[in-house]
C-alpha cells in the first residue's frame, strides 16, 4: 500500500510544474506541535484556550477527590469522591477529543486544498 502511495506521489509531481510541485510539496503533513499551534490560530482558537483552562481545573478536581476518597472515613462519602473523580477524567477525556478533532479537522482541510490544487494544475494543462 505505501508502494503505490509512493508512486502516486511521484505522478502527481513528474504531472506538475516546478513552481506547482515546490507548492505541492509545501503541503506536506506538519509535525503535531505545529497541528496543536494550527488549532491555537484557527477561528476557534479562544475556545482551545478556554479548553484547556477548564482541563486544568477538572484535572486539579480529579487529584483533590482522588485525595479526598482516599482520606474519607465514610462509605458514603468516598462513593461521592469516586463519581466526582470519574465524572472529570470523563470529562478531560471528551474535551481532549474535541481538541483532536479540531486538529484532525485541520488536516481534512489540508488535503482538500491539495485536491483543489490537482484539480487546478489539471484544468490548467487541459487549457493549454
Amino acid at each position: 500500500m505505501k508502494k503505490e502511495m509512493e508512486e502516486i506521489d511521484k505522478m502527481i509531481r513528474e504531472a506538475l510544474s516546478d513552481q506547482e510541485a515546490q507548492f505541492y510539496e509545501d503541503l506536506n503533513e506538519p509535525p503535531v506541535l505545529q497541528k496543536l499551534s494550527e488549532v491555537y490560530k484557527s477561528q476557534l482558537g479562544w475556545l482551545a484556550l478556554v479548553m484547556n483552562v477548564i482541563m486544568l481545573l477538572l484535572a486539579v478536581l480529579a487529584v483533590y477527590s482522588i485525595i479526598s476518597f482516599w482520606n474519607s472515613p465514610e462509605m458514603l462519602a468516598m462513593i461521592r469522591w469516586a463519581v466526582v473523580s470519574i465524572l472529570s477524567v470523563m470529562a478531560i477525556g471528551i474535551l481532549k477529543l474535541y481538541f483532536w478533532m479540531q486538529m484532525d479537522k485541520n488536516d481534512i482541510r489540508r488535503e482538500l486544498k491539495r485536491i483543489e490544487l490537482q484539480i487546478a494544475a489539471l484544468l490548467h494543462k487541459l487549457d493549454q
